[in-house]
């Protein structure tokens, strides 16, 4: 009975034993999962959490938000009313060039087949100031060449004003964009340092806040500028092409008029 309980005991040990062994052996095995899981868990996370680049107009938006809607919104009205006047110049001077030497040949054909009423048809016929300037040198062919070009000059410094008009109106935007943005600038730098001042200590967060605002302020303005400085550029190299055509036509028809009188 002695043996039978001894066996009986050896056997429930090693039963229990084997239970144990087989358990610790599944808890590494969890443990080692889960050590696995752990490590590439935080890859498979940061894969999923990188945020995806915003669009174009969401990140100009953004921008425009943080840098303060009441100077942004003063920017982006000088780049709007830059644009227009600019953009209205451009179709103004484009429509205003006129092909010089086609028309000279016009009024050289008009005048010595139709006189001088024929060459006035002509120049009342065409579009832009060089037939203008023609027209009114040809209204004053009776009283002879001098009052002719003086006619020719007066009218060409009214042409020249009208087709420098409203180029005041860009340069004042080029002006007073950087100026929106230098003063967001120094408010954001005040925004700081009061910021600094309630918190009692300086911290790169609240540094960094109004040093953004700064900087967009900034940036902002300085585009503007850009964009309406190269604008302007164009618009005044249009104007010279046109002027010096202008002064250049002028002489021709001078010389014209010379010579049909001495016919």
């Amino acid at each position: 009975m002695k043996k039978i309980f001894m066996f009986l005991a050896v056997m429930g040990l090693m039963t229990f034993t084997a239970q144990y062994a087989s358990a610790q052996d599944g808890d590494s095995l969890t443990t080692a999962d889960s050590s696995e899981l752990v490590a590439f868990e935080p890859v498979e996370a940061a894969a999923e959490e990188a945020p995806a680049e915003a669009p174009m107009h969401q990140e100009i938006k953004r921008l425009f938000i943080e840098g303060g809607a009441g100077f942004m919104a003063t920017i982006i009205a000088c780049l709007v009313f830059g644009l227009a006047v600019a953009i209205e110049r451009i179709i103004y001077l484009n429509l205003a060039s006129t092909n010089t030497e086609k028309l000279l040949k016009k009024v050289e054909d008009a005048l010595n087949n139709g006189g001088v009423e024929a060459a006035k048809d002509v120049c009342r016929n065409t579009r832009g100031p060089v037939a203008s300037i023609f027209y009114q040198g040809l209204l004053r062919y009776d009283k002879g060449v001098e009052e002719v070009e003086k006619s020719i000059t007066s009218y060409g410094s009214v042409q020249m004003g009208q087709l420098e008009g409203g180029l005041s109106w860009v340069t004042l935007f080029i002006a007073i964009a950087p100026m929106l943005g230098f003063m967001g600038t120094v408010i954001g730098m005040i925004q700081a340092f009061d910021e600094i001042q309630r918190a009692g200590d300086i911290s790169p967060t609240l540094v960094a806040g109004g040093m953004k605002v700064a900087l967009i302020t900034t940036v902002g303005g300085l585009i503007v500028a850009i964009i309406l400085q190269i604008l302007y550029n164009y618009l005044i190299a249009k104007v010279d092409g046109i002027v010096l055509s202008m002064e250049d036509a002028s002489i021709s028809l001078v010389d014209m008029i010379v010579k049909y009188q001495n016919k």
